[in-house]
Formats: C-alpha cells, structure tokens, sequence
C-alpha cells in the first residue's frame, strides 16, 4: 500500500475540524507545557546503559486501520519516580511486528526515539500491515526486551465481513479493588476492545491501594493528594499501569480508548470545574491530557496542544460496523446547553448519514438513554449524562430517523451499573420508533464489591420501562456482530476487592437490526 492510502487511513479516521484554542495565560501555558522538557540537548543516550528492566508499565496497542496500528511503550524503570527513574535525554527504542509469537516472521521492525519530554512514552504508528490479521509485537531497549503483545488491524472497510467480537469496559478505580476483570477479558477472543472512559481516579490512595488492602503495595504517601500537576498525573498512570491484570488486558488485544471525568477530574465539564478559575482549571485540565496521550496506544494526532485535543474519531471494520468514538467532556458547555459541542455533533450525524456498515456502534461515555431516578413529577435525573443536555439528544435522535440511519448501537460507561437500553424517539411515550438500543456497562472495580440488585435499581426499572436491565456488579460486556443482529453478554464478577473472583454472564440480550429493541436470550 502506497504512504498515500496509508495517509489516507488516519484521515478518515480522526476528524478535520477547526481545533479550538482557549486563552491560557503565558505563565500558565508554561506551566502546562514545560514541566521536565529537555533543556535543548537532542542527543541519544545509550540505551546498553540501562541498570535495570525499563518495561515495568508494559506494552499497549490500539486505534486499529486496515494497514496500522499504534504500538505503545514507555520507559520507566522506577514506577514511583516523576521522572520515571531515566535521565533527561533521548534513548532508542527498536521495535517488531510479526506473524507469530515467536518472531520466526517479522514483517515490520524499526526504531524510535523515547523522548523526555514526554517522559520517554513511544508510540509508533506501525504501518504497512495487512487487513484483519492477528499480529504479535515487542521493543527493545539495550539489553532489555519489552513483554510481547498481541494486537489485530482492522478489515477494509469495502470488505464484506460476516461476524465481529468485541467489548467494553470503563472505570477502574484503584483503591477500590483489583483488576479481576481483565484475567477472564483477555481469554474473551474479541477482536478489539472499547474503553470508554475513567481510566484513572484523582482520588487518593493509601500505602495498602484502599480496599485492595495489599500491605506489599508500598503504594508513597504523594498518591494522597489529588493529581494537579503533569508530574502528579503521570505519576498516577505509572501506579495504575503497572498493575500485572491491566497490563495483560492491554498486551492481549488492541484498544480504542476515550476519556470521561476522573482523567481530569469529578463531574468537570468543558473549561469548568465549581469555583476554580477557569484560566487555573485549564492549566490542569492541559496537564492531565497531555499525561493521558502519553500513557495510551494513540497517535500524533491526538496528541494535545495546550487544554485541547482532537479525541473523537471514526474506525471502520468492514462493512460490518463502523464505530465513531465521541468526547462528552471537552466540549460541553452551559451557555447554550450541548455535551458534544456543534463541531463533534455535526460530524457524528454526518458519519452516520454516510455510513456503509451494517451496524453503527456509538461509543460514549455517559447514559444516553433517559433515566429517571425518582417516581415524582418532574422525575429526578443525572444531569452529568445526556439528561442534562436533551436538546442535543433530540437532535441526534431526530437525526437518526430524518437520515434513515440503521443499527444504531450505543455502547456507554461511568455509571459502575449494568443497563440495557431502548432508545426511543420519545421516552414519554412507549410507543414511539425505537431509534437503536443502548448498552451500559458497568465497572472494572470502581464501586468496589457492587450488589446484584438494590431498592433504588428497582425504582428505576419501575420509572423507566425503556430499560429492560439494571445490575450493580462488575465486570465488562462483549457483544457478538453478524450481519442481522448484535447479542450482548453481561459478564460479571462477585467480588473485586479480594483477588481471584469468577466470572459469570449475568444475562444477554440481542437486538435486530431490523427491527431495533432488545430481546432477552
């Protein structure tokens, strides 16, 4: 394939769209910008110097095309360290994609520079790879070789495709429990997995990891304080990802990741955060983006310019199903009243319009579906979820029908809640079109041991006769594609704050793409 279809590729995949620039201060900006840049020395250090294993945070994959993948590492041999335990200099990285797992048929291999400015993360965009293939990759640094991962391209979107397995999964609070989940998650088969959103928390944890109680943690006293500076919030990624359950999770398979609240921080919104000015809120809001592309599998494009950064973004998996990721934080706003901003939802209805899947999977982070919580009039919602933007769920909505899209799927997180959603046209009334169907998952761990059931999750079912399932478990939920339906299992553990909890389907549903709304199996 020519570099220019190569190219070609990304375009599709990450939206042409203004980029917005906020006013930030210049001392700010500085702030932001500036924590640990190299102070003008490009020269490479030899990397044969290393004292010990640089790969304690493992290896990631994800944002697949049909001919690439973005591989990620970073070094750091000293997890707990700002600095990643590595001096402030360029080091080489070599990295691998083969056919196999044991290298015998390398068919891509190259090398890249771990630059201190961005802590030594490597993302390379391996390119030149074959549609829908399985593929095993490593790097190298000096004498140390990286864990081997497994990642998956993406078929041609003009091929005709017959199935696809994959799933999602949010919210993985690490005092709150253990990683379980992705021990039963990488033994799913699924050809790419959908993190939708808190990846990590700004709350503290102490010296055991909270509930996960693990006096072998040796967890420093800075985790007690919330993550502000880009210091701080790298610091936080480094104790998350070197978690050997997340690790596997990753090394497994190739993710495609957005981002909610707690990468930030609680239930922010736009350039607000309470009373916190906003030219100081930005500063932090610039420095945990910039901690977040450094930490996960994406490429040059999202890469943040000061506060802002282009995170929504379409991938196509044959004709089958074309997934458009969205970004409900960055663009929010109050004045007027919109979660996706008019860029973002412009050009999700107008990927929906032009779509040639068979199904269009949304990806979003907070309940689209409306969810009252209350049996008064007016009823109680979650403002922070789409109930608190109805204009703009209308629009979509109405979108759907007015451009005759099919099989509209939603996939969701943030709530740590199992749900199972028809969307209707209007939830007022029962027997209005059916416009797709959602499905929310609940938590890796946040919420800590969670609870089948409870008073309020039936009040809610009550309220809600759109939604035909809610469960306060953890766990995750993959979902089997053919051409004429989409099943989804919810897997659900007993317990996470304890290690080796089982896994089990708590229930599943299928919907049609013909004829849209859920069906219990």
């Amino acid at each position: 394939m020519t570099n220019t279809s190569q190219e070609d590729e990304v375009r599709r995949a990450v939206p042409h769209t203004r980029r917005r620039f906020l006013t930030v201060s210049g001392a700010a900006m500085a702030l932001a910008l500036g924590t640990n840049l190299a102070s003008g020395n490009t020269a490479s250090a030899d990397s044969k110097k290393l004292r010990s294993d640089p790969f304690t945070l493992g290896v990631a994959s994800g944002d697949p095309l049909p001919t690439a993948v973005v591989l990620w590492t970073r070094l750091a041999p000293e997890i707990f360290d700002p600095l990643g335990g590595m001096p402030d200099k360029n080091y080489k990285v070599e990295w691998q994609v083969a056919t196999d797992e044991r290298f015998r048929n390398v068919v891509r291999a190259g090398s890249a520079t771990a630059h201190p400015e961005y802590r030594h993360s490597v993302h390379v965009d391996a390119r030149g790879l074959r549609p829908g293939r399985e593929y095993f990759y490593r790097f190298r640094a000096g004498s140390y070789l990286s864990p081997t991962g497994r990642t998956k391209t993406a078929p041609e979107s003009r091929d005709r495709l017959s199935k696809l397995r994959f799933g999602i999964a949010s919210c993985q609070a690490y005092p709150d429990g253990y990683y379980t989940a992705y021990q039963h998650l990488v033994e799913e088969d699924l050809d790419v997995l959908l993190f939708l959103g808190d990846y990590i928390y700004e709350n503290a944890v102490n010296t055991v990891g909270g509930d996960r109680f693990d006096t072998s943690a040796q967890v420093p006293d800075i985790f007690q304080a919330a993550p502000v500076t880009l210091d701080q919030y790298r610091l936080f990624y480094s104790l998350y990802k070197a978690d050997p359950d997340l690790q596997a999770g990753h090394a497994a398979l190739p993710w495609i990741l957005t981002w909610d609240d707690h990468e930030v921080v609680d239930n922010y919104a736009g350039g607000v955060k309470g009373t916190v000015p906003v030219e100081d809120f930005l500063v932090q809001r610039a420095n945990a983006y910039r901690a977040y592309w450094e930490h996960q599998p994406l490429r040059l494009e999202q890469l943040p310019s000061g506060p802002d950064a282009q995170l929504y973004r379409r991938f196509d998996f044959g004709d089958l199903m074309q997934v458009s990721v969205l970004d409900t934080r960055q663009y929010r706003n109050a004045q007027p009243r919109t979660i996706t901003g008019e860029a973002q939802m412009s050009w999700l209805l107008d990927g929906l319009s032009e779509s040639e899947a068979r199904w269009n999977v949304i990806a979003n982070q907070v309940m689209l579906a409306e969810q009252r919580t209350t049996l008064t009039n007016p009823p109680g919602l979650n403002v922070d979820a789409w109930d608190g933007f109805p204009e703009d769920r209308q629009r979509l909505f109405d979108g759907i029908v007015e451009r005759e899209v099919e099989g509209v799927c939603v996939v969701t997180g943030d709530t740590h809640t199992n749900y199972a959603n028809d969307l209707k046209l209007n939830f007022d009334d029962m027997n209005s079109r059916t416009v797709g169907v959602e499905f929310v998952g609940t938590s890796i761990s946040s919420g800590r041991d969670g609870f089948d059931t409870s008073p309020q999750l039936e009040l809610q079912l009550q309220a809600n006769p759109h939604s035909k399932f809610e469960n306060g478990q953890r766990g995750y939920v993959t979902f089997d594609v053919n051409r004429d339906e989409i099943r989804a299992d919810y897997r659900v553990l007993p317990y996470v704050t304890r290690r080796g909890a089982p896994v089990e389907t708590r229930t599943s549903f299928v919907s049609e793409r013909a004829e849209p709304g859920l069906k219990a199996v």
